[in-house]
């Protein structure tokens, strides 16, 4: 019986809106990752089934299909086909749902799933404004929902009606980021990221070459009264801000993916196996509540229970995302995210699921964790579920 085993996983650092990854156009970013997951294994780019791309926001420098042209920018062979994947925050991770279940079934052998994104370049919202025809859901949907707003759901409402619904108060989100933030200069300083990092070259507009290498979104030293004093801009006088929200960043992340048997005759040695993956549907509302039934359903078709998993990996869209999720799974806070975050690291939506899955891998192997879950919330009320393991 074929399997699908992540061979390798790598990724760049995690860049802020307009910081030291702003310069590098996305198609560049995607193919940086690819030379360096191929650098890293001795992988003959030629044998690659396919390229399987998450990418979010398909409009301008990101409109063709990322996938193929990142190949293409990495010098692969012109036989490699690329796909770009979208399933809103989570297309990556979908990306690598999309390989495992193709390497299984026999009609891949070799694949890379992963994604990237350059928020910079291409801001959230752009493919929207770009068409300028109208709403995206339609008005049976909106309807459906009875939404009242112009525009599209907002995420943000919905994590202030997620923390209403929950009880949740500003100190505890803001604590939470700061623990996200605390946990990921930790990982940084102790060199947690080094292996999983493929640094990269950048030119700022001083012409002065310089090698980034280290996730810039990360703060130190700050406060719960500094927190306090951001304002929110999804409710009048709410309870999530920037500060305890995702960052808006670049960013790209690779997976190589194969069976167990063609890993061991390319003398490659598997970090973990693709246990299961599922999906899950909740409110479009409030969407990021997702992850809550995406968990459940995986753990149940994986035949495990919570207290299995040594690992857990839930994006950090807003603070009450994690902090719901919790209430409801009773998961230990301390297996959360432990390296940091969303609201520290960065979140360039279409990498996003692949950089967590990389972070994840990473950190089951060095700690000996046997079994890791990830979950990501996606805009529409979606929600995907992965449960890694060691190998």
């Amino acid at each position: 019986m074929r399997d699908a085993v992540i061979v390798d996983a790598v990724r760049t650092p995690v860049g802020k809106r307009g910081g030291s990854l702003s310069g590098v156009h996305p198609v560049d970013l995607s193919a940086h990752v690819l030379g360096a997951l191929a650098e890293r294994n001795g992988l003959d780019p030629s044998t690659v089934d396919d390229v399987v791309w998450g990418c979010v926001s398909q409009v301008g420098e990101q409109s063709g299909v990322v996938g193929r042209f990142a190949v293409l920018a990495a010098g692969w062979p012109e036989s490699v086909p690329g796909v770009s994947v979208s399933r809103a925050c989570g297309s990556s991770q979908q990306s690598v749902h999309f390989a495992a279940g193709l390497v299984i079934a026999g009609q891949y052998d070799i694949a890379v799933a992963g994604g990237g994104e350059s928020m910079s370049r291409v801001p959230m919202g752009s493919a929207r404004d770009a068409a300028g025809c109208g709403k995206p859901f339609g008005p049976l949907v909106r309807a459906r929902y009875h939404r009242d707003r112009e525009g599209e759901f907002d995420q943000g409402v919905g994590a202030e009606l997620i923390a209403e619904r929950y009880g949740l108060s500003r100190t505890q989100l803001d604590q939470h980021a700061l623990d996200s933030h605390a946990r990921a200069a930790r990982a940084i300083d102790e060199g947690r990221f080094t292996a999983q990092i493929a640094p990269v070259t950048v030119t700022p507009e001083d012409g002065a070459s310089r090698v980034f290498d280290t996730d810039e979104g990360v703060r130190r030293g700050s406060t719960l009264d500094r927190l306090a004093t951001l304002k929110t801009p999804f409710k009048e006088n709410g309870l999530v801000s920037a500060g305890n929200s995702s960052q808006i960043s670049d960013g790209a992340a690779a997976l190589l993916i194969t069976t167990s048997d063609i890993a061991r005759a390319q003398g490659w040695q598997p970090i973990a196996r693709v246990h299961t993956a599922v999906l899950a549907g909740c409110d479009p509302v409030t969407m990021a509540l997702g992850p809550i039934p995406a968990t459940a359903k995986a753990l149940k078709r994986a035949g495990l229970s919570l207290g299995d998993i040594g690992a857990f990996e839930v994006n950090e869209a807003f603070a009450p995302v994690t902090l719901a999720w919790l209430a409801e799974t009773g998961a230990e806070y301390a297996l959360l995210n432990p390296n940091g975050g969303a609201m520290a690291i960065g979140h360039p939506l279409g990498g996003s699921g692949a950089r967590l899955m990389t972070t994840l891998v990473h950190h089951m192997r060095d700690n000996g964790i046997r079994y890791g879950l990830q979950a990501m919330c996606e805009a529409g009320g979606m929600a995907n579920a992965t449960v890694l393991e060691l190998l």
